[in-house]
């Protein structure tokens, strides 16, 4: 797997592109698996569903997504996807602002204890 790939415990990403104004990734998230809930203080996000059926908290609020569905994140929301399907939730991830490193994410709660 090169350096661009990542495998985490709920499933994995690819990064597509990079640049100093943006990150883009495809991530996979495997089936009754979720992401933490987090934020980030220098980035904002968008989501788009490319496959799968995905719950979303977003500033507390909760709700349904699947194929085709997007979503934008600013800077500071508070956010989580999690799979509720029984195949993987696939979406591409466009980051854009000030930093994309991995040391931007405030976790509030985790699965993984991370």
């Amino acid at each position: 797997m090169s350096e661009d790939q990542s495998q985490r415990p709920w499933g994995r990403y690819e990064i597509l592109a990079e640049s100093a104004a943006h990150k883009v990734k495809t991530i996979w998230v495997n089936p009754g698996k979720r992401l933490s809930y987090q934020r980030h203080e220098k980035r904002a996000e968008h989501w788009f569903i490319v496959q799968g059926q995905a719950k979303i908290t977003l500033n507390g609020d909760i709700f349904e997504m699947s194929t085709g569905d997007s979503l934008d994140i600013e800077i500071g929301d508070l956010h989580r996807i999690e799979n509720i399907g029984s195949d993987d939730v696939i979406f591409i991830e466009v980051q854009t602002g000030t930093y994309f490193g991995e040391d931007d994410i405030e976790r509030i709660e985790d699965d993984f204890g991370r």
